[in-house]
């Protein structure tokens, strides 16, 4: 009887049983007892970043699996490429496809899919469970991968920067991070998980000690927002698809790493201290989201941020939890005050506000920094943007309905930044605040005057990010 993938039992038997050892490797058992060993055929659902890099550190040079295709969600335009050989290996010459989420019933039934891993981020726990339901209903299993199975040891002391969801804060406290470091004087690469996007090969290994080098890679806005700041305070960036070669790469010229989490991932990189942001804006969302809930219960600090904006009760609620579930963890309370930079007063006027884009679409705000900065400085209102939407930016909404009076910094690609642009002249309003971390009128014709915002995370009480890293740092800083 054919197993469905070209080799038969030793005797004409009509039914085929699956038996796994104790590595979850597959064979097949025919009626006779005869075994035929068989490659365990998976899916590895993804969102361009996490699923490439657990394919390169548990499946490329695997023979007993055989990775049928990777699915792509969350990020527009990211699905109808292939994951190149030069990057898959010796056992994919013709590389493998990358399809839509939505096909992966279908691609389970029409490829005799054995198993789905899930490899992507910042999803509910029923969520996951509802895929993970879909996913046993169309007749494979279901992974999760965990952090010891992916992540790499480096021989540099690391830093990680994780956060309980999309837009707690990340990024200004992976710059407050590296400024305490580089403060130390120690050499610092801070290394952003993986936003790969465009030609994967050409995006290996991406390494920006400048602006120039960055606009130089075409990125998206939402590489842009990670990469400019950290370069214009004197970190070397690294970014891209193979996390090995970066890693080896970063360790040649530092002295510490800084893993700066996308989402709310858990590292790729032992870390020797792993800081964790939560967010009291969303109370309760530290325990009931994946893999967010699993950076809370590893992390050796914890930083509660927004103290100044969230309400006592929502605050009191996330420090409660966060000392029951990790009681070993440090506590770092801190808020991100924002500033407005120089141009025409907001108060009075109508003003459109842009926001950063996964905070507000996938990560569930209904609005960001911008629009605390325009109600601050006086506007009259916040108009809608959605009446002036256009193409992808429009569809975007009809995605995230979640979304409030704010336009997401949506620009993957030269068409999309486009339609954001066009959106943005389009619309009814005096004023422009950017929320984003980038300077988006360098990139985009706004058609209107703009005011960017800023932030940056300023710890409150005792112990602060400083305390615990100066001791760490004068150790490293010994260190040959």
């Amino acid at each position: 009887v054919d197993t469905g993938h070209g080799q038969r039992c030793q005797s004409a038997t009509t039914k085929v049983a699956r038996s796994y050892g104790p590595t979850g490797h597959g064979a097949a058992r025919c009626n006779d007892g005869s075994m035929v060993d068989k490659q365990r055929r998976l899916v590895i659902a993804g969102a361009g970043g996490r699923d490439f890099h657990n394919f390169n550190t548990v499946f490329r040079r695997d023979e007993s699996t055989k990775v049928v295709a990777f699915t792509a969600a969350q990020i527009p335009g990211i699905e109808g490429r292939s994951y190149p050989p030069s990057l898959a290996g010796p056992l994919y010459p013709d590389g493998i496809p990358i399809v839509a989420e939505e096909e992966l019933a279908d691609l389970i039934a029409r490829e005799h899919i054995d198993e789905v891993v899930l490899a992507y981020s910042d999803l509910s726990h029923i969520d996951v469970m509802h895929k993970a339901s879909a996913i046993l209903a169309a007749g494979a299993d279901f992974r999760l991968l965990g952090p010891s199975a992916t992540m790499l040891p480096s021989v540099k002391p690391v830093v990680a920067i994780c956060a309980v969801r999309t837009g707690c804060g990340k990024s200004q406290t992976t710059r407050r991070v590296g400024q305490i470091l580089l403060q130390a004087g120690l050499r610092v690469a801070l290394v952003r998980h993986p936003m790969p996007y465009g030609d994967l090969e050409a995006m290996r290994v991406q390494r920006f000690a400048s602006v120039a080098e960055i606009d130089a890679s075409h990125p998206s806005l939402e590489e842009r927002e990670e990469y400019e700041e950290p370069v214009r305070m004197g970190m070397v960036m690294y970014a891209g698809v193979d996390y090995e070669q970066i890693l080896r790469q970063a360790e040649t010229e530092s002295d510490v790493v800084i893993w700066d989490g996308g989402n709310n991932d858990f590292p790729f990189f032992v870390p020797d201290l792993q800081i964790t942001v939560v967010d009291p804006l969303r109370p309760g969302h530290e325990l009931a989201y994946y893999p967010g809930e699993t950076c809370l219960l590893r992390a050796d600090v914890v930083v509660v941020n927004k103290i100044d904006s969230a309400a006592p009760a929502d605050l009191a609620q996330v420090v409660a939890n966060v000392e029951r579930v990790n009681p070993r963890a440090r506590i770092v309370r801190a808020a991100s005050p924002v500033t407005l930079g120089e141009g025409p007063t907001l108060a009075g006027k109508r003003v459109l506000v842009i926001e950063d884009g996964p905070t507000i679409t996938h990560g569930g705000m209904p609005f960001g920094a911008g629009t605390v900065a325009a109600r601050h400085d006086g506007a009259a209102e916040i108009i809608d943007p959605r009446p002036y939407a256009v193409g992808s930016i429009a569809a975007t909404y009809a995605r995230y309905p979640g979304i409030g009076a704010a336009l997401p910094a949506m620009g993957y690609g030269d068409e999309q930044l486009a339609e954001l642009g066009a959106t943005v002249r389009a619309s009814a309003c005096d004023v422009v605040v950017i929320g984003t971390p980038m300077d988006l009128a360098r990139l985009v014709d706004l058609g209107h005057p703009s005011r960017r915002v800023s932030y940056e995370l300023r710890e409150s009480g005792s112990p602060t990010l400083k305390d615990i890293l100066d001791p760490l740092a004068q150790r490293w800083a010994a260190a040959p």
